[in-house]
């Protein structure tokens, strides 16, 4: 279909199928430059702002989105089919984000102030040497296709890399351009109203767009949340750069649950039916869909698969984000349902209409002869299940796996012993450890981890919670600086942030 508007962004009605409207042309090479080159000169007065400044301009943003609510929950429905209900909770998360990270600033212990006064250590004599965190300059922030709002132009990335002073260069995705555009547009009039300079925000359309930008030598990170392919593309641009930039890339994620033979005895069925909720949830395009569950044999065990069977059965076709998911998702799912040693268990209704659809699947197979195509990522409403007789089983089929997001387990009321045997193993493999839950939640906060080892990211940091500002940083010590020279939260008698002074914490008083 787009091949029909060459040079040009159109926006899909993944409903339909068809073209809903044409949206930008291609960003040009040339207008690449121009944008990260704003980007560049607009860093100082981005960091000049000040913590107080900055929060005040996230708060703004936020406002901002929540005045246009209905016009933007509007379009993202027509572009995406996640329907307003969720797309009202992802802009309600998408404007929570950009306020607690304006906490962020105002708390202040980011900045990891460290001060050491002159004095003898067992070394010698130390100088003075005082240290903390600074914005690393222009960010490229590429936005996802599930999460139009939450993980895309006014998401968590931007509100981190924002949050520590960086001008931020977006690549719009094709999956919801007039999204994207339309945020764009009040982000950026938001932020000259709140005073930002000029260049803190610019916006990029099309795939060679986003290769130029990775390339310019003012961007000085990138986020990035897609594909592995996607992801290893980018890093190939970035490592061909004179000066290779950090690239913080969540990639796939298969989240394996562990259902325990305590917890199926005593609540089998409601497991099964909780567990389709999740992986058929935004019809499982999340990258914390389980697509892996290890359900122990048995009675108890075949409880909660025939529940998972029947609500799977119950199912209807569910709208996906594009066309190219679609077809990646009857490839691979096929490919599972093929696999040695699978059964297709269940499906779901197939769809009557047009549109890029999706039939939700349950599939099963065995822990002790465990196919390698069950443990790929498969973007969509499927999930395997893989039954296991014993801990050894259970064990042997959890060291094949892929490191992951999250890992689950669910136990029983009163279980210990065989939940931590699981969870010494799983906490090697996965960024986040769920109990008696479900993985699809990621709640925005302090404590929150959304990263996990390769191929989950590649990277130790987090894309969710208010560490993620740390991607966007790197560390400064000044060494017998003067006081005029200083940031401010490093002068003697500051007392706004927590900082450690001499090797003593200190908190604000």
């Amino acid at each position: 279909m787009a091949s029909t508007h060459p040079g040009e962004i159109v926006s899909m009605d993944p409903r339909t199928g068809e073209v809903a409207e044409v949206v930008a042309p291609e960003t040009t090479t040339e207008e690449v430059a121009r944008l990260c080159e704003a980007a560049l000169a607009a860093a100082p007065a981005l960091d000049g702002m000040g913590r107080q400044g900055r929060a005040a301009l996230l708060r703004a943003l936020a406002d901002a989105l929540e005045a246009r609510r209905e016009d933007v929950v509007a379009v993202a429905d027509r572009e995406t089919a996640l329907g307003t209900t969720r797309l009202n909770g992802e802009l309600n998360r998408t404007s929570y984000q950009l306020r607690l990270f304006a906490e962020v600033l105002e708390e202040g212990s980011y900045l990891e102030a460290t001060i050491d006064h002159p004095g003898d250590t067992p070394m010698g004599p130390r100088p003075d040497l005082r240290r903390m965190l600074v914005p690393l300059g222009p960010v490229a922030v590429f936005g996802s296709s599930n999460f139009p709002l939450a993980f895309s132009v006014p998401g968590g990335d931007t509100a981190s890399a924002l949050a520590a002073g960086c001008p931020v260069v977006l690549k719009a995705h094709s999956s919801h351009p007039a999204t994207s555009r339309l945020v764009f547009d009040v982000l950026v009039e938001a932020a000259r109203e709140a005073g930002a300079p000029e260049g803190t925000l610019g916006i990029v359309f099309g795939q060679r767009a986003g290769g130029a930008l990775v390339a310019h030598p003012a961007i000085r990170a990138a986020g990035f949340t897609g594909s592995v392919g996607g992801g290893r593309a980018l890093l190939q641009i970035i490592e061909q750069r004179p000066d290779p930039i950090p690239f913080f890339g969540e990639l796939s994620s298969l989240n394996p649950v562990v259902v325990t033979p305590s917890a199926a005895a005593e609540r089998g069925e409601q497991i099964g039916r909780e567990l389709v909720g999740s992986f058929t949830l935004g019809a499982g395009q999340f990258c914390t869909k389980p697509g892996l569950v290890f359900v122990p044999t048995g009675t108890e065990g075949d409880a909660v698969v025939d529940a998972m069977a029947e609500a799977v059965r119950g199912s209807s076709a569910q709208v996906l984000l594009n066309e190219g998911i679609a077809a990646s998702y009857g490839r691979i799912s096929g490919g599972l349902a093929d696999a040695p040693g699978v059964e297709v268990v269940a499906r779901g209704e197939d769809a009557d209409g047009p549109g890029f659809t999706a039939v939700p699947q349950l599939l099963s197979t065995t822990a002790a002869e465990l196919p390698a195509e069950v443990t790929e990522e498969c973007f969509g409403p499927v999930s395997v299940v893989a039954r296991y007789d014993g801990e050894r089983e259970l064990f042997g089929a959890l060291d094949a796996m892929p490191s992951s997001l999250t890992a689950t387990v669910l136990r029983g009321a009163e279980e210990t012993d065989m939940p931590l045997a699981v969870s010494q193993q799983l906490r090697t493999r996965a960024g986040r450890l769920v109990y008696d839950a479900y993985p699809t939640g990621v709640a925005v906060s302090w404590a929150q981890h959304h990263g996990g080892p390769w191929p989950s990211t590649n990277s130790q940091h987090t894309s969710v919670g208010t560490s993620a500002i740390r991607r966007f940083l790197r560390p400064v010590t000044w060494q017998g600086a003067p006081q005029d020279v200083l940031p401010e939260e490093l002068t003697d008698g500051y007392t706004g942030i927590p900082r450690r002074i001499d090797g003593v914490l200190q908190l604000p008083r």
